[in-house]
């Protein structure tokens, strides 16, 4: 049985004020703590002070992103290690905004993710493709190259510390989401390449969740899916009630 996931995305929103004032807020709609583990993903200049806000709680923090490198001349990056330091246990690799935006292909999400298992981070690894490739049908082709590439190399033992989201680009952002069906034939589909790599009991203690414009009203439906284990949230996340009616649906 695998324990969902609920992870806030908060992307680049949220001042340090902000941001405890929405830690507090969740913690006063959700302090129950059982059956999901729940991570907020606040930006670099908020995580200090929301992990301190979470200090006793049932909450993690997690980073939206991270350098491979332990230390160097890398001006306006972040190392594991800095992450470790404030008691980050998830970080956010491969985002279709990092890909998208910043050029990070398959390699560098791959190093990235050898360099957060290396110093006891959890990574949430995202794959997905874009609208065109959905329509052209080639959805699987997209996210097996994803998932084989940035998941490269892994031993049995590392595979049990990684979570995938997939992400269905086209419905960042955007208010339409993958239909349930939809989201779970392609959870399935990571689950089967998953298997490929590692083997069967690995593939189904992996956690996969959907990060694609879940909310309240189709949470329910969506984490009621076989394969989907839990969702990476953006907007919704920025509002608390919102936020933890996802996790309760979860729960």
């Amino acid at each position: 049985m695998r324990k969902p996931i609920i992870a806030g995305n908060w992307k680049m929103n949220n001042t340090v004020a902000e941001a405890i004032a929405l830690v507090e807020d969740i913690k006063r709609e959700w302090s129950d703590g059982s059956g999901v583990d729940v991570v907020l993903c606040p930006p670099f200049t908020a995580l200090k002070s929301v992990s301190d806000a979470v200090t006793g709680t049932p909450l993690d923090l997690g980073a939206q992103n991270m350098h491979w490198e332990a230390s160097g001349a890398y001006t306006g990056e972040v190392s594991p290690a800095m992450l470790r330091e404030l008691f980050c246990h998830y970080v956010i690799l491969g985002h279709s905004e990092r890909r998208t935006y910043f050029g990070e292909t398959d390699e560098i999400v791959n190093k990235k993710v050898k360099a957060a298992l290396a110093s006891n981070l959890r990574p949430i690894v995202c794959v997905g493709e874009q609208l065109e490739d959905r329509d052209a049908g080639r959805t699987e082709a997209v996210v097996e190259e994803q998932v084989r590439g940035s998941l490269a190399g892994l031993s049995s033992r590392e595979w049990t510390d990684v979570v995938i989201a997939y992400e269905p680009v086209w419905a960042i952002g955007t208010g339409r989401t993958a239909s349930p069906e939809q989201a779970q034939d392609a959870h399935a589909f990571i689950r089967s390449v998953v298997r490929e790599m590692a083997d069967e009991s690995l593939s189904q203690s992996v956690r996969i969740q959907y990060g694609g414009s879940m909310k309240p009203a189709n949470a329910g439906e969506l984490l009621g899916q076989a394969d989907i284990d839990g969702g990476l949230i953006g907007g919704a996340s920025l509002e608390a009630r919102s936020f933890v009616d996802i996790v309760k649906a979860a729960q």
